[in-house]
């Protein structure tokens, strides 16, 4: 029998063919189970902390740049700011300042301005934890975010062996200097799924108990 002199190029074809279905299959099978990139690490935004005393501001207005100042937020709770006077920013977070300033300025001087607050350095914040716990100390408080009971206290080293879980005690004072104390069953805290587990505040004090066996 004779083979057609075209034989061999058909083959060659075929072969090319299948090699290149191959291929696509181990790209396309890479490209399905390769991992998905990250996403990028969103910053948390300080427009909604709440300003206190001893917070460090930055207050410029666009444009008027002998306006612009940086200053300290009084025990008051207020800041002194060129034309307008002394402002008070009691219970307000750092986007309410910015609209309170821009209407004192709005109302008598400029004309639509557009004011900006930058906390350039956060009051100390904490919260102590005191008693039976393996480091009592001072809890730096998160400047942008909350802190739990448990979390103060892992932070400082945790209840010891005499510690008494199931009666702790926190203290907190309110603007009035009134003081509550409030008693937590941590027990029932550590085996908890919530994800809020008694949210701290700012100046509380935590006291764990000793155990009396």
């Amino acid at each position: 029998m004779r083979i057609p002199t075209f034989f061999p190029f058909v083959l060659c074809r075929t072969a090319l063919v299948l090699a290149l279905a191959v291929l696509t299959v181990k790209i396309s099978a890479q490209e399905a189970t390769a991992p998905a990139p990250a996403a990028p690490v969103q910053a948390v935004a300080t427009s909604d902390y709440m300003l206190r005393p001893s917070d460090i501001l930055q207050v410029k207005v666009f444009q008027e740049e002998d306006l612009t100042r940086e200053v300290s937020v009084s025990q008051e709770y207020t800041v002194s700011l060129p034309l307008v006077g002394t402002v008070d920013l009691r219970k307000r977070s750092v986007r309410q300042a910015e609209e309170l300033i821009r209407q004192l300025y709005d109302r008598d001087f400029l004309v639509n301005p557009q004011v900006t607050v930058i906390v350039l350095k956060y009051a100390e914040r904490a919260v102590n934890v005191i008693g039976m716990v393996n480091s009592p100390q001072a809890v730096p408080f998160p400047a942008e975010r909350g802190l739990t009971l448990l979390e103060a206290i892992a932070r400082a080293g945790g209840f010891n062996r005499l510690a008494d879980r199931g009666n702790v005690k926190i203290t907190r004072t309110d603007d009035k200097g009134v003081s509550n104390t409030f008693t937590v069953n941590a027990e029932k805290l550590l085996d908890s799924k919530s994800s809020n587990l008694w949210s701290l505040q700012v100046d509380d004090v935590v006291y764990v108990p000793e155990k009396f066996f």
